[in-house]
């Protein structure tokens, strides 16, 4: 049975990060990583932006095996002993660990429908089937209408395909951004040229290669390819399985990345944490998590007195326009927008009871820092007090 000081499962930027966190601290303590996925670690945003603009697969990998870490790919891990400190894997090989991370990620929302057409766009080999399929064909499907789908819709443009949103929202990015701004969205789209189907949905996919959508109000769309970016489910089984606690849909831990099983941390999109400045649980699925919580994860496993308290921020690119946001995006809070140029530049306050607790930043960067500070104020703040508050 191989014993590591240090075993990490999960194959993402989070897993390479906690590596990281570790060898700051400790550099020679071993080190086993188990990842389902048959790649090393990778930039994941890469697959929906940089890709598709010029940069190459070449860029996308972190090199985690540099790090003096054993890497086992396509290789999953089924069972936890946090008592025995020992795990089993799905070759039934057991491995002993010193300190447990749990950074499993998540797995896409499937459909009920068209197995084997539909993309579910979540990894590199995904990446490489869709960009395959680019180059036989023109018009494409995105299922989703909120970041993944909005990124890769643009993407495909970009790259002189043609592409089909559709969802059933009203507007793209509907449940995050305040009604004129998601409107705004739709029709830059539709100038961009995408067809943008919003309040539709679709009701069964057939024809294999050459896929056919039956639309509840459109009838039949046919295509040379569907992706569909419709969430993820966090993965929790083996978290349940081993009695952790779980916290409203991911692992909860405390301060230090802590499980509620001596030895067993959880780090990135499945992790479930208090944040100081919103008095509230979260569990975030974006980059800036996955690479601050890994580090932070990692570091505390190997010993250093760690409090995670940090507010992630993320962020997009979409033809021309691009943002940040950080805290909470909801439409339904109290909308504050100080455009400079509306639509084009600008930022937007969301509000509750007088407080900022969220900022999305438009086509403006850098803000990010400001914009935690402001969340973490008491307040209570009026629309004139926001006004050049954060872009001057």
């Amino acid at each position: 049975m191989a014993q590591y000081k240090y075993l990490i499962v999960g194959g993402g930027m989070t897993a390479d990060a906690a590596v990281r966190g570790i060898r700051a601290a400790d550099p020679k303590g071993t080190i086993g990583l188990f990842s389902q996925e048959p790649d090393p670690p990778y930039k994941r945003p890469l697959l929906s932006k940089g890709l598709w603009l010029g940069k190459s697969v070449d860029q996308a990998w972190l090199k985690t095996e540099s790090l003096g870490v054993e890497l086992h790919l396509a290789k999953g891990i089924v069972t936890i002993d946090p008592k025995g400190k020992r795990v089993r894997d799905d070759r039934g090989e057991e491995h002993a660990y010193g300190a447990l991370l749990l950074a499993t990620g998540g797995t896409p929302h499937r459909l009920p429908f068209g197995e084997q057409s539909v993309i579910y766009y979540r990894t590199m080999r995904d990446y490489q089937r869709l960009r395959n399929a680019t180059e036989r064909g023109r018009r494409f499907a995105v299922i989703g209408g909120g970041f993944i789908g909005s990124e890769i819709a643009a993407a495909l443009a970009i790259n002189g395909k043609e592409a089909v949103m559709v969802f059933p929202d009203s507007e793209i990015c509907a449940r995050v951004f305040p009604q004129d701004l998601s409107r705004f969205l739709s029709r830059y789209f539709r100038e961009k040229g995408v067809e943008v189907l919003s309040g539709e949905r679709v009701e069964g996919i057939s024809g294999g290669s050459k896929p056919v959508l039956s639309l509840k109000g459109k009838g039949e769309l046919p295509v040379d390819g569907v992706i569909a970016g419709i969430g993820i489910q966090p993965n929790l089984d083996l978290a349940r399985a081993a009695g952790l606690e779980i916290r409203e849909g991911g692992i909860a831990v405390d301060e230090q990345l802590r499980t509620s099983a001596p030895g067993v941390y959880s780090a990135g999109d499945v992790a479930g944490f208090h944040n100081p400045a919103l008095e509230k649980f979260l569990r975030v699925e974006h980059e800036d998590n996955a690479l601050r919580m890994g580090e932070a994860a990692g570091r505390s496993m190997a010993g250093e007195a760690i409090r995670y308290r940090h507010l992630p921020y993320f962020y997009s690119d979409l033809f021309e326009l691009g943002y940040e946001a950080v805290g909470e995006l909801d439409p339904q809070l109290e909308i504050v927008a100080d455009w400079t140029e509306p639509y084009k530049k600008g930022v937007v306050y969301y509000l509750r009871a007088g407080r900022v607790r969220g900022v999305l930043a438009w086509n403006i960067f850098g803000l990010m820092d400001k914009a935690r500070l402001l969340i973490a104020e008491p307040g209570p703040f009026q629309p004139a007090d926001l006004k050049n508050r954060l872009a001057a």
